[in-house]
């Protein structure tokens, strides 16, 4: 089977099983290439440096389709800024963010229900960033706490990761978007460190939750053997 290609930011931090950078966590092959030099501050903002990213994101979908990618996304939800723009310049397809699957889920749910957002940053989620996933720009959205063991880790790139910590800041912030937000029927993650923690927040809302492995599941499958 040929794999499907991931962009990483340039990260030190853990990969643990479940995490896009960890090849375990995928039923299929996947190769990676690093986007040098531009690293989670760089894509985690609300206003990202454009035109650097999105040549440095030309450039290594060019090196992954020539390495034989049958397909591309990324390592960070936030650059779904840039699918459109990837999308033009890939020789292969992309799908950048688990982002894109708020408006297929939307579709799906109950009269009266909407699908919430959990972020790895509230503050730097811009409606901009919905709006180039198709997702209604009014979509409830609840971030990770801005100091913590999540943000530690992966916001401040440490080469540490206390992911019990990190297991019940996820449980807090997926409670704290249901408190605010009572007809959220299902959550995406926009965050690809935070699919590890998907299973004990399914458990501990009882609402389905979607991740950047599911979507990259749903992608791969539609896409040449």
């Amino acid at each position: 089977m040929r794999p499907l290609g991931i962009l990483m930011l340039d990260t030190r931090f853990p990969r643990i099983e479940g995490d896009i950078g960890n090849p375990a966590s995928f039923p299929f092959p996947v190769i990676y290439e690093t986007l040098q030099g531009i690293g989670p501050a760089d894509a985690v903002s609300a206003g990202p440096d454009r035109a650097r990213i999105r040549a440095a994101l030309a450039r290594n979908a060019q090196r992954l389709a020539e390495r034989g990618a049958v397909g591309l996304s990324t390592s960070c939800g936030f650059l779904v800024l840039f699918q459109a723009d990837l999308a033009t310049v890939s020789p292969v397809p992309v799908a950048t963010s688990a982002l894109l699957l708020v408006p297929l889920l939307a579709r799906s749910l109950p009269a009266g229900k909407r699908v919430g957002v959990l972020t790895a940053s509230a503050a730097s989620l811009t409606a901009a960033h919905l709006a180039a996933a198709g997702a209604e720009t009014a979509t409830p959205v609840a971030g990770m706490p801005i100091a913590g063991a999540f943000t530690h880790t992966f916001l401040g790139n440490a080469t540490d990761l206390d992911r019990d910590a990190v297991e019940r800041e996820t449980l807090a912030a997926g409670r704290v978007l249901l408190a605010r937000h009572p007809d959220v029927g299902a959550i995406v993650l926009e965050c690809t460190n935070l699919p590890p923690y998907a299973p004990a927040l399914r458990r501990a809302l009882d609402l389905p939750v979607y991740d950047v492995l599911d979507l990259l599941r749903l992608f791969r499958a539609g896409l040449p053997v």
